[in-house]
């Protein structure tokens, strides 16, 4: 058994190398100038460009990306194939590919007034490929704001504390807007006072939970979500998402260090069995194949990297990137914290996450639980790794289920807003009723809810979870694609290594994830065979969407590489996305 202090070390090494070499170098390479205009300032109109102070901007966005995926992803892949696999992939893909993405997807939108990562590729590639890719990312953008709100629904079931100080920290967070953009009062003392009525919520909803079903919580979440998308940003989203990073950097950094307390002064502090200081208790690695215990044959290629996905490489982050965050950004220098920075930290929550499972411990019958077991194992683990600072497991366990849960909500209705300016850029300019309609935010919002509901209320969460897995995955290729494209078209001295090896290696991992999946799994084992529970035509819708992702994204490649060797071919001139060298 291995000590979870040499993880947690290693990790943080690695990503600091990663953000003061590596990010310092991208930053230079993609010709961000701290004196230059923002979109936010430049399209400034008070709903959706408004300039943010950069922690501000950074709570927001760790929280939008930082969803259940990087808690459940890690856990399933841990258990699988073993936590020696699926800490060597967050090591080491988070700073090379996935907080590469991040930072070039923000950074292009950035170059391109604020526009998304469908527009960008529609600009050197056409309108053909700016619509493919569209409409992958609006119905990725459905399959996002379904899961999360099942999985809100769940935390809330298991901890009604939880629930509770979230609705108290939500409505702390519209006085805090107004205290903020509509008073001008002082920025330091209103987030000392607003931070400690946050945390002062948890003792609250201690006192008072507020016990629904997961039933319950379910439509309650995307009424909700529905709300907090169509308000302007100043008035929930800015001020909800910074408040809440406070637990966020609470529970993710608290936890990190306990990890090292208990691991070293544990055993003479009496918080952890001496015989036990906070060590893994899960094998290193069961082998290519996968756990035997934990069901069918699953090989280690290419499905940990699709299970594990958001711990390391996400598109959805492309989308919160080019969507609300590159309109929000003070200044472009910003973008190497809140893009690269941000997906680093996510990384570190994936690896607490793996953590919180490895000390907690679980047999093979309860490992069959998938997001429920992942979701409780979490909080239990991170209760114990707070007790290392004297924090009573009683307290800690909920107050991890609120950071948890305060990573869910932004994202859903974050999701639920980048839809809305998806879907606009989808409509553009709206010539009938029908488009008029359809580009409303309030229909274009409820329509997502509606699609939503009904993908939950069906009550297939594995085909659910697999389908958002590689949607998810395609999407953070075809954005590494848009990202090598408008670095191609800005300047024929820019190298597209640090893009376009990312591109091809999810590419290749994720079409092969998706031929195995629909093709063997479903089709041959599934429906030839009859070894699924799923029904026949559950798989069969699988296997069609699965072949349409996969067409879509090859073809979506085949486009972006014509145009980088023939961007290469000539000698371009500098345009709007950049300043030639």
């Amino acid at each position: 058994m291995v000590a979870l202090l040499w993880l947690v070390v290693g990790i943080l090494i690695l990503f600091s190398v990663g953000y003061l070499g590596y990010s310092k170098y991208l930053a230079g390479f993609v010709g961000l100038d701290e004196d230059a205009e923002t979109p936010a300032h430049k399209y400034e109109d008070g709903q959706e460009y408004v300039p943010a102070k950069k922690p501000v901007l950074l709570g927001h966005h760790y929280s939008s990306i930082a969803g259940g995926a990087p808690i459940v992803g890690p856990i399933t892949a841990g258990l699988l194939w073993g936590w020696l696999p699926a800490v060597l992939w967050i090591a080491i893909g988070n700073p090379l590919m996935g907080a590469v993405h991040d930072f070039v997807s923000l950074s292009a939108s950035l170059k391109h007034e604020g526009r998304s990562i469908g527009y960008i590729i529609g600009e050197y590639v056409g309108d053909e490929g700016k619509n493919l890719l569209l409409w992958f990312a609006f119905l990725t953008i459905i399959l996002v704001v379904a899961v999360f709100a099942f999985v809100v629904g769940l935390v809330f079931q298991q901890y009604p504390s939880a629930a509770t100080a979230s609705i108290l920290y939500i409505g702390l967070a519209l006085v805090f807007g107004v205290y903020l953009y509509q008073l001008d009062l002082p920025f330091i003392p209103g987030t000392v006072i607003f931070v400690s009525l946050v945390f002062v919520s948890v003792f609250v909803g201690l006192e008072y939970p507020i016990q629904l079903s997961q039933q319950q919580w379910i439509p309650i979440v995307l009424v909700y979500s529905l709300i907090a998308s169509v308000l302007p940003v100043w008035t929930l989203l800015q001020p909800r998402d910074y408040l809440s990073s406070f637990l966020l950097y609470a529970g993710v950094g608290g936890a990190l260090i306990a990890v090292i307390v208990g691991t070293v002064l544990g055993p003479y502090l009496g918080a952890v069995s001496p015989s036990q200081p906070l060590v893994t208790n899960i094998p290193a690695f069961t082998g290519f194949g996968g756990n035997s215990t934990l069901g069918a044959f699953s090989p280690l290629f290419p499905m940990l990297f699709v299970t594990i996905a958001c711990g390391t490489i996400s598109g959805f982050h492309s989308l919160v990137s080019s969507g609300t965050t590159s309109k929000q950004l003070n200044k472009e220098t910003d973008a190497r914290l809140i893009g690269y920075g941000g997906m680093l930290g996510e990384g570190l929550l994936a690896t607490l996450s793996l953590c919180a499972v490895a000390v907690v411990g679980v047999t093979a019958s309860d490992a069959t639980g998938g997001v429920g077991l992942a979701l409780p194992k979490f909080a239990q683990g991170g209760g114990i790794f707070l007790s290392s600072l004297g924090i009573p497991t009683s307290f800690g366990a909920p107050f991890m289920a609120l950071v948890m849960v305060s990573f869910l909500l932004t994202s859903t209705d974050t999701a639920l807003r980048l839809g809305r300016y998806l879907f606009e850029e989808i409509v553009g300019t709206p010539e009938t009723q029908v488009q008029e309609a359809a580009s409303n935010r309030y229909v274009n919002s409820f329509g997502q809810c509606v699609v939503a509901y009904v993908l939950i209320a069906s009550g297939t969460w594995t085909p659910l979870w697999q389908l958002f897995g590689s949607a998810n995955q395609l999407l953070a290729a075809l954005a590494l694609l848009t990202g090598t494209v408008w670095l191609a078209n800005w300047s024929e001295k820019k190298q597209l290594l640090s893009t376009g090896v990312p591109m091809a290696i999810m590419s290749a991992i994720t079409v092969c994830a998706l031929l195995y999946l629909e093709y063997y799994q479903n089709l041959y084992q599934g429906l030839i065979l009859g070894n699924s529970s799923t029904a026949a035509w559950s798989l069969a819708l699988q296997i069609v969407i699965g072949t349409v992702l996969i067409i879509l994204a090859l073809s979506l490649l085949r486009k972006g590489i014509g145009n980088v060797r023939e961007a290469r071919g000539k000698r371009p001139a500098a345009t709007d996305g950049g300043v030639d060298e």
